[in-house]
C-alpha cells in the first residue's frame, strides 16, 4: 500500500519505530562515524520516498534494502579512498631544498628572467609559449602563424640568444642542478 506525502507526525512514528533496527544494521557493517552518516541517509531516503514506502511490518525490510544500498555505497567510497591514498603514497616525495639552495635558485631565476626580458618580443613570445604554456613546436607554429620548421628554428635561435644574454655556456638538462648548488655552495 502506498501513502501520500508524509506529515511530520507520520514520519516520526515510522522513524521512532525503526531507528534502532536501522542503526544496528549500519553499525554492524560500518565504523561508527560512517554508520551514523548511513543512518541519516537511510531516513532521508525514507522521507523523500515516504509515499512509496510500505506501511506496517513491511516498512522495516524496505528500510533494510535502502540501508543495504547506502552501506554498499559507503564501502565502495571507502575502497576508492584507500586506493587513492595508496596511489598518492606511492608518489615520490621530494625534500624541501635547503635555504642556501633556494637562495641560489632564486638568484639564478632572477638572472634568467632579466635575460629573457632583454630579448626581442618575438623571441620572448616563442620561449614563453614553449616553457610557460608547454606548447609543442606544431602548436607554436599555429600560434605565431608560421610553419613547424620555422617555429623550430625560431625557438632554437631564441634559446641561443637567451643563453648568451644569461651567460649560460652549456644548457643544463632539466632536473639536474650543479653539484655546488646541491651542497649549498660547498665542494
Amino acid at each position: 500500500m502506498t501513502r501520500h506525502n508524509p506529515t511530520e507526525a507520520e514520519f516520526k512514528v515510522m522513524y521512532d519505530r525503526h531507528f534502532d533496527a536501522v542503526a544496528r544494521y549500519c553499525l554492524r557493517r560500518l565504523p561508527e562515524p560512517a554508520a551514523q552518516d548511513a543512518v541519516s541517509e537511510v531516513f532521508l531516503a525514507a522521507w523523500r520516498r515516504f509515499d512509496s514506502m510500505p506501511s506496517g511490518d513491511e516498512g522495516l525490510p524496505w528500510l533494510y534494502a535502502v540501508a543495504r544500498n547506502v552501506v554498499r555505497n559507503a564501502n565502495r567510497s571507502q575502497r576508492r579512498s584507500l586506493r587513492l591514498f595508496a596511489k598518492v603514497k606511492r608518489q615520490p616525495s621530494y625534500p624541501e631544498p635547503s635555504p642556501e639552495l633556494q637562495i641560489v635558485r632564486n638568484e639564478q631565476d632572477s638572472e634568467l628572467v632579466a635575460a629573457l626580458g632583454s630579448l626581442k618580443p618575438d623571441d620572448q613570445e616563442v620561449l614563453r609559449l614553449r616553457a610557460y604554456e608547454g606548447l609543442t613546436l606544431k602548436q607554436i607554429s599555429l600560434a605565431i602563424g608560421c610553419s613547424e620548421e620555422a617555429a623550430k628554428k625560431r625557438v632554437a635561435r631564441a634559446l641561443e640568444r637567451l643563453r648568451k644574454a644569461a651567460a649560460i655556456n652549456q644548457p643544463v638538462p632539466s632536473g639536474i642542478t650543479p653539484r655546488a648548488a646541491q651542497q649549498g655552495g660547498e665542494q
